[in-house]
């Protein structure tokens, strides 16, 4: 995994953007279509905004995935990520070629028709984020690093349900699906590229974690060291809480 790690969040997501545009770019020139995988959330806003402005892009030759949404939420709730990927995404770039997870029907018969999909071909690259609890997509810890599974049913902690609060997206969390649909870790790492995007203070014990801990299901993100073309794009704030030796080595790096 290489981190990288910016003075704020505006450059930071540009220039994952930028790593994004030319992984697609490259997958399409080299084999005609880029296979991506999408995530959402406040931490992915400047980032999606960024790569949608993207030039040299043929968005019709690029397929994209859903990586997580929530059990039992409809379309028209300000929260739902397929409500999300629509319109600060999907349809900003014109994508025709998409897969989203409604959460709202038969989650079970989701999984498996979807992820029928996505193990269909190789997924050139997966964005991502990392949760305050150290999550990858939803897989909260204890995460399943077993499962060969694409997509799972999981149960969401307290913690994320709190995030999900904290955001604005609930106004309590009682309102907070306790249940979601959610790629599954080894899937995610299946992806030729990663790039996580984390910036805000908020994740910095996530990050902490996920760099300096021991690679375990409690901290799901740590497994994202064990992938060779991962990145993690990192901001001053949600590295702030990484040792001054890791802080020197990263900067000896690069």
């Amino acid at each position: 995994m290489i981190v990288r790690l910016f003075e704020d969040k505006n450059l930071l997501a540009k220039t994952a953007a930028e790593h994004a545009a030319t992984a697609i770019r490259r997958a399409v020139g080299d084999i005609g279509q880029a296979r991506i995988v999408v995530a959402t959330g406040n931490s992915q806003l400047e980032f999606l905004d960024a790569l949608s402005k993207s030039e040299g892009i043929d968005w019709q030759r690029v397929e994209m995935f859903h990586l997580d949404e929530y059990v039992g939420l409809p379309i028209t709730h300000p929260a739902s990520f397929r409500k999300y990927l629509l319109e600060k995404f999907i349809r900003k770039v014109g994508l025709t070629r998409y897969h989203l997870l409604d959460g709202d029907g038969y989650p079970r018969e989701v999984t498996q028709r979807v992820g029928e999909n996505l193990t269909s071909a190789p997924v050139d690259v997966a964005f991502a984020g990392i949760g305050e609890n150290g999550h990858l997509a939803f897989n909260d810890p204890p995460a399943d690093f077993e499962t060969e599974l694409p997509y799972l049913v999981v149960d969401l902690d307290e913690a994320c349900r709190r995030q999900q609060v904290g955001e604005g997206w609930f106004a309590d969390i009682s309102e907070v699906p306790r249940q979601a649909i959610s790629m599954s870790v080894r899937q995610i790492l299946k992806a030729r590229q990663i790039i996580a995007v984390v910036p805000d203070a908020r994740k910095a014990q996530a990050v902490k974690l996920c760099i300096e801990g021991e690679i375990t299901p409690m901290a799901p993100a740590s497994m994202l060291r064990t992938h060779a073309a991962a990145t993690l794009y990192l901001d001053r704030e949600s590295a702030s809480l990484l040792s001054p030796a890791t802080l020197v080595a990263l900067a000896d790096a690069g």
